[in-house]
């Protein structure tokens, strides 16, 4: 139990770790550089006025910084013991955003307040962040002891992604997945992210190769098919110690390959390809429950139920990207795989952004000398895609110097992380950990052309005050929580 039951703000200033303080002000302070560098229209109008988005941004970081001081002046116990009714009525607000709000490039998330809007959304991470870090912090909460703790964590996280998806923001409710990132540090079983890893692979070949291939089957479905035949055979492996069962299985599926190649290729014979090998999956996965159940292994059930897991995935791709997916985000997805070029049209914004980018070289063609940029070539440069905008005017050595300040903050909050005496700090800092990385990685994805555009902004670089007070909060919360830690010494 605390020691200190009067922790003054003071003692909290003491304690603050004033680096991932001095990282914070830096990255604000490069982000309205970088948006004025971005909107910058020849006008010669200051950097600091409020015609300009750089001199908005100012003012949210001013009261960004206000909000800050307070959260640090807050008793620290308010975020653990008000964890589960802040998260409830960020859920109720995110649930009554798409009937009260405008409509805003075909989504309804924004909510006019007076003069400014904010992204309920964007405030939603923080509540989730605390209810995840109060339900670790129960007693004796341990997301392996019972079954039943997975589907409270997993709740946590999937309704709000639920309720975004209902304003039709999917960039955002992506960022939400990041936390089972926390779930895998908290306990959860590698099997799960690989599942996850192993759906998107899935997911990329079966959408980009549907030509005609092997043994009469779309090229991507042949891959798949193969490469759950070796998993199966390597998840068989590890589970059961013994060569003879893995044997077994490639001597099965490679017999049954050979025989069906020599029956198509020499003799000509139009068999049907998809069933014969999916009966033959369907009789492994029947064979390793048997010899689970035999040998009193159960772990030999995981390679057969992924086998049938990955087949059944594999038949709703098409199902899922054809109908469930919009237009424009099908448009995006054939254009990121190289299906489609569309420079006009979905893969207009990336084709732009990578060609400002390596336009600046080395060392970039210096502040406010982006032609790219100037000339307004990339769409939305001060939001999505500020990076470009850094790219360009800063070079390959500026870049590299942005995402050394991300690194920087990233390895300073699992050092906290890491330092916490209670789950409730410990958790809640891996789930601000897990936003920045999510938002970093998918963000210059999408700028570099490696990851469909979805909408994801830059936290700290991107012109925005919700995504900017968001992030101030997530990390002033955990600032305020570290400070405290001497009370459980």
């Amino acid at each position: 139990m605390p020691t200190n039951q009067n922790d003054k703000s003071p003692s909290v200033f003491r304690h603050l770790d004033w680096t991932t303080v001095i990282i914070y002000l830096l990255m604000v302070a490069a982000g309205v550089v970088s948006i004025y560098a971005a909107s910058y229209d020849f006008d010669n109008a200051s950097m600091f006025s409020f015609d300009e988005f750089s001199g908005k941004q100012v003012r949210w970081i001013g009261l960004g910084l206000i909000l800050g001081f307070v959260v640090l002046l807050t008793d620290y116990r308010i975020y653990d013991t008000y964890a589960y009714p802040i998260y409830i009525a960020m859920l109720l607000l995110l649930l009554v955003t798409p009937y009260i709000a405008h409509e805003i490039k075909g989504s309804r998330s924004w909510l006019s307040l007076g003069p400014m809007s904010l992204q309920p959304a964007e405030f939603a991470k923080v509540a989730t962040a605390l209810a995840l870090a109060k339900l670790f912090s129960g007693y004796n909460f341990v997301l392996n002891a019972k079954p039943v703790n997975y589907v409270k964590a997993i709740l946590i996280i999937i309704i709000p992604i639920a309720l975004i998806l209902n304003q039709n923001e999917t960039g955002s409710a992506l960022a939400y997945l990041a936390l089972f990132f926390v779930l895998y540090r908290e306990g959860m079983s590698g099997l799960i992210l690989f599942a996850a890893l192993f759906s998107v692979v899935i997911f990329v070949v079966a959408v980009k190769f549907t030509t005609v291939g092997f043994l009469g089957l779309p090229t991507g479905e042949f891959a798949i098919l193969c490469m759950v035949m070796l998993i199966m055979t390597g998840m068989t492996f590890i589970y059961d110690k013994r060569f003879e069962l893995p044997r077994n299985l490639l001597l099965w599926f490679g017999g049954t390959l050979g025989l069906q190649w020599l029956l198509h290729g020499a003799f000509g014979l139009n068999l049907p390809a998809r069933a014969i090998i999916i009966t033959t999956l369907a009789v492994a996965a029947v064979y390793l429950v048997i010899e689970g159940v035999a040998r009193h292994r159960k772990k030999l059930f995981i390679p057969a139920a992924t086998g049938v897991i990955a087949i059944v995935f594999m038949f709703s791709v098409n199902f899922a990207f054809t109908n469930l997916l919009q237009p424009h985000q099908q448009q995006r997805i054939r254009v990121v795989l190289g299906m489609e070029e569309d420079l006009r049209g979905a893969g207009y914004n990336v084709n732009q952004s990578k060609i400002a980018i390596g336009s600046g070289g080395l060392w970039g063609k210096g502040f406010l000398n982006g032609t790219q940029t100037k000339l307004k070539y990339v769409p939305e440069q001060h939001t999505d895609f500020i990076f470009c905008t850094i790219g360009e005017e800063e070079g390959f050595i500026g870049s590299l110097v942005v995402i050394g300040l991300y690194l920087a903050l990233v390895l300073k909050i699992l050092s906290i992380a890491e330092r916490q005496p209670r789950p409730f700090g410990r958790v809640y800092a891996y789930c601000v950990a897990s936003y920045f990385i999510f938002h970093f990685c998918i963000n210059i994805g999408m700028v570099i052309g490696l990851c469909p555009v979805i909408g994801i902004p830059l936290p700290f670089f991107s012109y925005g005050g919700s995504s900017l007070w968001g992030f101030t909060l997530l990390l002033f919360i955990l600032l305020r929580i570290d400070a405290s830690r001497k009370a459980y010494d």
